[in-house]
């Protein structure tokens, strides 16, 4: 039956056929009857079929209608839930609380995807992904190195994120040309967090890394000037990708005491 669909550019396919690694994700996942699990792009079933064995109930969201058709097919009688639609727009929040997500996401925009999630994770109990690995790579960065970036400070502000073992390409149908790997994300408590504003934490972030190779004193001018970031013990002579996830969250607690409106100087 999966010979008879087409992978679609457009849609990012690439379907997993390796029965080991499938066996290694669904082992990973643990899955159990009552979680209220979700499946984002179920493709062919691969991890549709085991997940559904094991919990008895599972959401799927799928954009493309062919495979929907197929799924409906397949499971027809099955507590399988089908919601098509583009995960990117998807309302999660109406699938109720502790969701466990799962997927083999798309890599042309699975970066979206999960900043998407992002806003649902006081819903989510976990999520367990895979990924192009040079986005796994970024997701666990440390301060310092190539790979941290935006993406890995907003991210591991929000979640404890473990990278759990990598996928060859000869794992899918077509092959594509870069190395996966799986990653789990489990939500931080509220407590944890600490950004007094969540979206100026973000747009405090967003604007260190906008241009990598200039210092904070240039990137940050607009949020805060050199001595508000020498009252915090950080060097504006720095650059975005040397500060901890922990800097950006005092510096975007800092700004949001300040009277509104941009400090330059």
């Amino acid at each position: 039956m999966s010979e008879r669909h087409r992978a679609r550019r457009r849609f990012g396919q690439n379907f997993l056929v390796d029965g080991n690694v499938i066996h290694r994700i669904v082992a990973a996942i643990a899955s159990k009857p009552g979680d209220n699990l979700v499946e984002i792009g179920p493709g062919l079933g691969a991890l549709t079929r085991p997940l559904l064995e094991a919990s008895g109930r599972l959401h799927v969201v799928e954009i493309d209608r062919d495979l929907i058709a197929r799924l409906k097919q397949e499971f027809a009688g099955q507590s399988l839930e089908i919601h098509e639609g583009d995960a990117l727009k998807f309302d999660f929040a109406g699938l109720g609380g502790d969701l466990r997500v799962v997927g083999n996401l798309p890599y042309n925009i699975s970066t979206p995807i999960l900043f998407h999630l992002s806003d649902y994770a006081d819903r989510i109990v976990d999520m367990t992904f895979m990924l192009q690995k040079e986005v796994v790579d970024r997701m666990v960065a440390d301060p310092g190195t190539e790979d941290y970036g935006r993406l890995s400070v907003m991210l591991q502000y929000r979640f404890v994120i473990d990278r759990l073992f990598e996928v060859p390409p000869g794992a899918f149908r077509p092959v594509p040309k870069v190395t996966s790997a799986i990653v789990r994300l489990v939500p931080r408590p509220a407590q944890e967090l600490g950004a007094r504003d969540a979206a100026l934490f973000g747009r405090v972030a967003a604007a260190a890394f906008g241009q990598r190779r200039k210092t904070l004193r240039n990137t940050l001018r607009d949020f805060i000037d050199q001595a508000g970031l020498a009252e915090l013990g950080i060097d504006a002579g720095l650059r975005g990708e040397r500060l901890s996830v922990g800097d950006f969250v005092r510096i975007a607690n800092a700004c949001a005491t300040r009277p509104a409106g941009p400090i330059t100087g």
